[in-house]
Protein backbone atom coordinates (compact mmCIF):
# COMPACT_ATOMS: atom_id res chain seq x y z
CA UNK A 1 0.00 0.00 0.00
CA UNK A 2 1.15 3.51 -0.70
CA UNK A 3 0.31 5.86 2.17
CA UNK A 4 -0.37 9.19 0.49
CA UNK A 5 0.52 11.59 3.31
CA UNK A 6 2.98 10.69 6.03
CA UNK A 7 3.10 14.40 6.91
CA UNK A 8 -0.36 14.21 8.48
CA UNK A 9 0.88 11.48 10.84
CA UNK A 10 4.00 13.50 11.67
CA UNK A 11 1.98 16.64 12.37
CA UNK A 12 -0.43 14.73 14.60
CA UNK A 13 2.48 13.24 16.54
CA UNK A 14 3.78 16.70 17.37
CA UNK A 15 0.68 17.45 19.41
CA UNK A 16 -0.08 13.86 20.54
CA UNK A 17 3.30 12.35 21.33
CA UNK A 18 1.83 9.33 23.13
CA UNK A 19 0.36 8.14 19.81
CA UNK A 20 3.61 8.35 17.82
CA UNK A 21 5.04 4.87 18.28
CA UNK A 22 1.71 3.23 17.49
CA UNK A 23 1.09 5.44 14.46
CA UNK A 24 4.55 4.86 13.04
CA UNK A 25 4.13 1.13 13.61
CA UNK A 26 0.83 1.25 11.71
CA UNK A 27 2.57 3.19 8.92
CA UNK A 28 5.36 0.62 8.59
CA UNK A 29 2.92 -2.29 8.46
CA UNK A 30 0.44 -0.57 6.10
CA UNK A 31 3.20 0.55 3.73
CA UNK A 32 4.33 -3.05 3.25
CA UNK A 33 0.83 -4.53 3.05
CA UNK A 34 -0.87 -5.61 -0.15
CA UNK A 35 -4.42 -5.78 1.12
CA UNK A 36 -7.13 -6.61 -1.41
CA UNK A 37 -10.15 -6.12 0.85
CA UNK A 38 -11.26 -5.43 4.41
CA UNK A 39 -10.99 -9.10 5.37
CA UNK A 40 -7.27 -9.02 4.59
CA UNK A 41 -6.89 -5.80 6.59
CA UNK A 42 -8.62 -7.49 9.53
CA UNK A 43 -6.22 -10.43 9.29
CA UNK A 44 -3.51 -7.91 10.20
CA UNK A 45 -5.59 -5.57 12.38
CA UNK A 46 -8.49 -7.57 13.76
CA UNK A 47 -10.22 -4.50 15.22
CA UNK A 48 -10.23 -2.60 11.91
CA UNK A 49 -13.74 -1.88 10.73
CA UNK A 50 -15.53 -0.30 7.81
CA UNK A 51 -17.47 2.87 8.54
CA UNK A 52 -19.11 4.11 5.38
CA UNK A 53 -16.39 4.28 2.71
CA UNK A 54 -13.60 4.48 5.27
CA UNK A 55 -11.60 2.00 7.31
CA UNK A 56 -11.11 2.77 10.99
CA UNK A 57 -8.07 1.51 12.89
CA UNK A 58 -7.85 1.52 16.68
CA UNK A 59 -4.49 2.99 17.65
CA UNK A 60 -2.88 2.41 21.03
CA UNK A 61 -5.62 0.28 22.51
CA UNK A 62 -8.40 2.45 21.05
CA UNK A 63 -7.11 5.61 22.71
CA UNK A 64 -6.88 7.00 19.18
CA UNK A 65 -8.74 6.18 15.99
CA UNK A 66 -7.16 6.44 12.57
CA UNK A 67 -9.74 6.90 9.81
CA UNK A 68 -8.46 6.21 6.31
CA UNK A 69 -9.71 5.76 2.78
CA UNK A 70 -8.21 2.61 1.28
CA UNK A 71 -8.32 2.29 -2.50
CA UNK A 72 -7.56 -1.41 -2.85
CA UNK A 73 -7.36 -1.55 -6.65
CA UNK A 74 -4.65 1.16 -6.65
CA UNK A 75 -2.98 -0.01 -3.41
CA UNK A 76 -3.32 3.45 -1.87
CA UNK A 77 -4.29 4.74 1.54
Amino acid sequence: MRVISRKILRDYCQSHSSACDSLYNWYRVASKAQWKNLTEVQATYRTAEAVGNFTVFNIKGNRYRLIVDIIYEHQRI
